[in-house]
């Protein structure tokens, strides 16, 4: 692989890029965030380069913050949504993105409710694709956001200690953070009911735990998981509130700890759930400097594949 650019023309998910292609994206996001923070926030590194979103399910954060990203990288931008679109008259996945590359797009940022469908779509067209979450796969770009947060409160990740708390089993996020954060060196254990617990995932090499006291006493970073309704079919827990009662992270909790911990959370937040608003909003938690980070790392995902494209106009 060249030095400085990714070994991939997409971003299908952590699990098929590199531990150097991971530091490659922290770099160039470093460099990005320095950007975002100036007055004038636009550069015209993807002038040139149309992208398409996909967005098949409902997205807030991550549909948003990957279409800044696109704007303060000067490329020009489609928005596109099945609600409103001919796939609600029966039309298939591949005829529609087949319609929207022949207006010439170079890259398509999908998010859609079928497992492996960026896959599919990547031996069908030549366009970049970039996952932005594949039913409950993978979500690469919130793991690598994750990471990239957690290197900059704590430093190396490598024998740092991350314990995932909540629904790992119907959790994109949870298994992106895995395969991201065991790249860099990272201890990874997992934290939640054992009916949200997906069998075999200790053979992902992350430890498995039931206890939450226990499992934020170990850990240096806690990135807490909201309970997905929306993906269950039937009932894995009693009640909310037993689950609130016995997995839920307050501050009488964190202030029994022998020392700080960092709290995550991806978003949204089910306040009073599995976090309570005095932790989400506490000197604990970075969650907010994860949302701008969010920016930073897309536009770094979004340049390095156009780079690799050879697409990208010079900066």
């Amino acid at each position: 692989m060249t030095e400085g650019v990714l070994s991939t023309k997409h971003l299908l998910g952590i699990k098929y890029i590199t531990a150097q292609d991971i530091r490659l994206i922290f770099d160039t996001a470093t460099k990005f965030k320095e950007v975002i923070n100036r007055p004038i926030k636009k550069v015209p590194s993807l002038r040139d380069v149309t992208i398409a979103n996909l967005f098949f399910e409902n997205s807030t954060r991550t549909k948003l913050s990957f279409e800044l990203a696109e704007k303060r990288l000067s490329a020009d931008v489609i928005n596109f949504s099945s609600a409103s679109s001919s796939v609600s008259k029966g039309e298939t996945l591949l005829d529609t993105v087949n319609n929207i590359l022949s207006m010439k797009v170079d890259m398509i940022v999908m998010r859609h409710p079928a497992p492996g469908a960026h896959h599919f779509l990547s031996q069908h067209i030549d366009a970049s694709i970039i996952n932005a979450g594949d039913g409950t796969h993978e979500h690469p770009t919130q793991g690598l956001l994750d990471a990239f947060s957690m290197q900059e409160t704590v430093g190396d990740l490598t024998g740092k200690k991350v314990c995932i708390f909540g629904d790992i089993l119907h959790s994109r996020v949870a298994l992106s953070n895995i395969y991201c954060l065991k790249k860099l060196g990272a201890q990874v254990s997992v934290c939640g009911p054992p009916t949200l617990i997906p069998k075999h995932i200790d053979k992902l090499g992350v430890n498995v735990s039931f206890n939450l006291k226990e499992s934020l006493e170990w850990c240096d970073i806690a990135n807490v998981l909201r309970i997905q309704l929306e993906r269950q079919d039937i009932n894995y827990i009693p009640s909310l509130r037993e689950y609130a009662l016995y997995y839920g992270i307050n501050k009488k909790i964190l202030d029994t700890m022998s020392d700080r911990k960092v709290i995550m959370h991806p978003g949204p937040i089910n306040r009073g759930v599995e976090i309570d608003s005095d932790v989400a909003d506490s000197e604990h938690s970075i969650i907010l400097q994860q949302v701008e980070n969010g920016v930073a790392v897309r536009m770094a995902v979004l340049f390095l594949l156009a780079n690799q494209r050879g697409t990208s106009a010079s900066n």
